[in-house]
């Protein structure tokens, strides 16, 4: 049998039978019995019980996506499911966020973030669920909408946790805001509702925690990792500018191409030969365009560039190297002072690098540890991808974060691509597909585990 297969049958056999013996030192468990056994049964129960309606709740949304900044729908369905299971309920904050309450005494008070929008990609799961949605988008454009990223599951795992922590309020103690973020795929969600007050007109929290599906970890599995999990994300747009003329007479023109050209190759030195190797840092051309026919020099050519760090010393610098290598390159090519390169960073587009607080992350790594097995939880590697949860983190205030991954791929599909090589879809891939059962339960085991273990009565 593989190792994922052995994880996910080890997962499910665990949360069965498993008595979940009290951790050690610091990290032993606060919760740790209810009036008719373990709280770990209470949860298991009342989940298996719920599981029908997750499930049926986790194929709606995803066969009905909504795109970023036009997530009207899916708020208002998850605002009426919270309003059902007693919470408090606040929409269309930051555009259409939700805001979510729930008091049980005095406590600490737990932040619990979902994310809602969906991706304009065309799905090609197969699905007898698959969207098949097309709308609007934002620009104009007809497009086709897919939940590519798994926000459906993040949702749906979300509200069995709520449901769970209303049902089991002896257990915990202090005050719950689950928020569901809009527009994470554009990486403006957080910052909208930050800027709307969030932390000023809801409890502010002493803790936020929320969980991320992984297309590499197997269904039944918790991925987690204290420090940097996602990178820092800016856009840059290049305008590479120059005199264009007739393709026979060169001589004539200033060639914004063959400038665009050595702009491109002297870009890749700024992580090679100006990042220490210890720093993780990406500099991507994603998109050039200029010129219009083979006998035509043109005036201008566009550059996209995606730029990933994680600390805020190497994003500046990555930030002033470009700008210092469009402008070099473009006095060794003759530009006049008027048409050096326009540089933008579309700072509105910024998503900062995400951290797990250490401490806290222990703390959430110790109560997944006892209730789901430690195989079943493992430790992953930061990736540059971007995550707007980070902002949470990033205030005055300080609030501590930690955000871990649920695995949502099918253990065999797994040990096919092991065995065959052929690479598992990716998220944001039109093809990828997560495995509702046992993602569902084990990500809302996970995050009940949590917010229980940072909830405790004293």
């Amino acid at each position: 049998m593989n190792r994922p297969t052995r994880l996910a049958l080890s997962l499910l056999a665990t949360l069965a039978t498993t008595p979940f013996a009290l951790r050690a030192a610091d990290l032993s468990p606060k919760v740790t019995a209810t009036g008719d056994g373990t709280a770990a049964t209470a949860v298991a129960q009342k989940l298996a019980a719920d599981y029908p309606s997750l499930l049926a709740l986790y194929t709606d949304l995803h066969a009905h996506p909504e795109l970023s900044l036009m997530e009207e729908k899916t708020s208002a369905k998850l605002a009426a499911e919270f309003r059902a299971i007693g919470f408090e309920v606040t929409e269309k904050f930051g555009g259409h966020g939700i805001v979510g309450v729930l008091k049980n005494g005095a406590g600490p008070t737990l932040l619990v973030r979902t994310d809602l929008d969906g991706l304009p990609v065309l799905e090609e799961t197969g699905l007898t669920y698959a969207s098949t949605d097309r709308v609007v988008d934002l620009t104009g454009k007809e497009v086709s909408v897919m939940q590519a990223c798994g926000h459906d599951l993040h949702m749906t795992i979300f509200t069995g946790t709520a449901r769970q922590l209303a049902a089991h309020r002896d257990l915990w103690a202090g005050t719950l805001v689950f928020v569901g973020q809009p527009a994470e795929e554009r990486g403006i969600g957080a910052r909208a509702m930050l800027k709307e007050g969030i932390f000023q007109k809801f409890p502010k929290p002493d803790f936020a925690i929320a969980v991320h599906d992984s297309a590499t970890l197997a269904a039944g599995t918790i991925g987690i990792l204290e420090g940097f999990n996602w990178a820092n994300v800016d856009t840059a747009e290049i305008t590479v500018r120059g005199v264009g003329g007739h393709g026979a007479y060169p001589q004539t023109t200033k060639d914004p191409i063959v400038l665009a050209a050595r702009i491109v190759t002297t870009l890749q030195t700024i992580v090679s030969r100006e990042t220490r190797p210890v720093e993780p840092a990406v500099v991507t051309v994603g998109s050039i365009h200029g010129g219009t026919k083979s006998n035509v020099i043109p005036n201008e050519v566009k550059l996209q560039l995606t730029l990933r760090s994680y600390s805020d010393t190497v994003r500046r610098h990555t930030i002033d190297a470009v700008k210092r290598i469009c402008r070099g390159e473009a006095i060794a090519a003759g530009i006049p002072d008027d048409l050096m390169p326009i540089v933008e960073i579309l700072e509105g587009e910024f998503t900062p690098a995400s951290y797990n607080d250490p401490a806290l992350t222990r703390r959430v790594r110790g109560a997944l540890t006892t209730w789901l097995g430690a195989a079943a939880v493992q430790t992953i590697d930061p990736e540059m991808g971007g995550e707007d949860f980070g902002q949470f983190g990033r205030t005055l205030e300080k609030v501590p974060i930690c955000m871990f991954r649920v695995g949502a791929v099918d253990p065999q599909k797994i040990a096919e691509s092991q065995r065959t090589g052929v690479p598992l879809p990716s998220l944001h891939s039109s093809k990828f597909a997560p495995l509702p059962e046992p993602a569902i339960k084990t990500g809302v085991t996970a995050l009940t585990a949590a917010a229980l273990e940072l909830l405790a009565k004293k």
